[in-house]
């Protein structure tokens, strides 16, 4: 009895062993990919752009290629050396905004210009019509998965209303980039480059007097807390974002693998974000307009044309000065 006792013993110890085995085995099988941003998991980039490709190919593959979402800056920080980054390899996908390193992107930049996207286009089509003449160069080392922009800019201030240019005279104002600071530049503020989780504190301090940004911000930065006065349709442009993989994470990884990133990305996940971007941006309009508190001014057509004119004679010297009419002709398809 013992005897058999021993011997069921050992029969279900080797099995348990193998079972153990055989999962540790699939588990090792399977190939993780790191995806860093510097924002918090409730930011529209998880929902839109993280989820989406996390999904994507973890279905593909049937679970053999994962997608691990380090956000608020878990592998790093600093949102400046988003790009480093993932060059370095501590990641192998990354979320990043060009403007933070805009000397790296002279000809990408140029869809954030005022007027750069004309009506009836959106922004992560421009910049994929371009990609392969004028900017791939701009992407040493990686391989964008996405590229899209945000909705148009607007004017958040702290007790102070813009309706001209005259307005931002002796005002400090945050911008995201090097264009959004020469445009502010050109309508007689002070521009302020600084990353968008230290907004917050500038504008509740002082150190700044208003910011240049997105809609969307308000709401994902928690902007309204600390801001009351926003001036809506003046041309400030929009904002560009790239999601890159690290290119020897690619070429490292399996055909089947590859095939399922290339599936995944692209065009169709950077419409994911842009169209993203501007629903999470209309409903903090309304939000907006329903807080007591706030100024929302939206600007006439008189009010508008008097930036319109300044914006114009900006875009005609940045073009010239970075010889990219060409690239702006690419964006839009002429």
């Amino acid at each position: 009895m013992i005897k058999m006792i021993s011997r069921t013993f050992l029969s279900l110890s080797v099995f348990a062993v193998a079972t153990l085995a055989t999962l540790h085995a699939d588990t090792s099988s399977a190939e993780t990919l790191k995806f860093a941003h510097f924002v918090s998991p409730v930011h529209v980039v998880n929902s839109s752009i993280a989820e989406p490709l996390k999904e994507g190919l973890e279905s593909d593959t049937d679970g053999s290629l994962e997608l691990r979402i380090y956000p608020g800056g878990e592998l790093g920080s600093g949102p400046t050396e988003q790009y480093v980054r993932v060059l370095q390899g501590v990641a192998d996908i990354v979320w990043g905004i060009p403007g933070y390193t805009s000397s790296q992107f002279p000809k990408s930049l140029v869809v954030e210009m005022p007027g750069a996207i004309p009506e009836g286009m959106t922004g992560y089509e421009m910049l994929w019509n371009a990609y392969d003449e004028h900017l791939k160069s701009e992407f040493p080392g990686t391989k964008p998965l996405a590229l899209w922009t945000s909705e148009p800019s607007i004017f958040i201030m702290k007790d102070e209303i813009i309706r001209t240019p005259e307005d931002l005279e002796g005002l400090k104002i945050r911008v995201s980039g090097e264009m959004t600071a020469d445009l502010i530049t050109a309508y007689g503020g002070t521009p302020v480059q600084m990353s968008a989780g230290e907004i917050y504190n500038a504008l509740q301090t002082g150190l700044i007097d208003g910011v240049v940004t997105g809609t969307s911000a308000v709401g994902d930065f928690k902007l309204d807390e600390v801001a009351n006065a926003y001036s809506i349709g003046a041309p400030l442009g929009h904002i560009m974002f790239y999601l890159v993989m690290n290119q020897n994470s690619y070429d490292t990884l399996s055909e089947e693998h590859q095939a399922a990133i290339d599936a995944n990305s692209g065009l169709e996940l950077s419409r994911s974000g842009e169209e993203a971007w501007n629903r999470r941006a209309e409903e903090i309009l309304q939000e907006m307009k329903a807080a007591p508190e706030n100024t929302v001014v939206e600007l006439d057509e008189a009010e508008i044309e008097a930036f319109e004119t300044i914006a114009d004679d900006f875009r005609q010297r940045a073009l010239e000065d970075r010889g990219a009419a060409n690239v702006l002709n690419a964006m839009q398809g002429k």
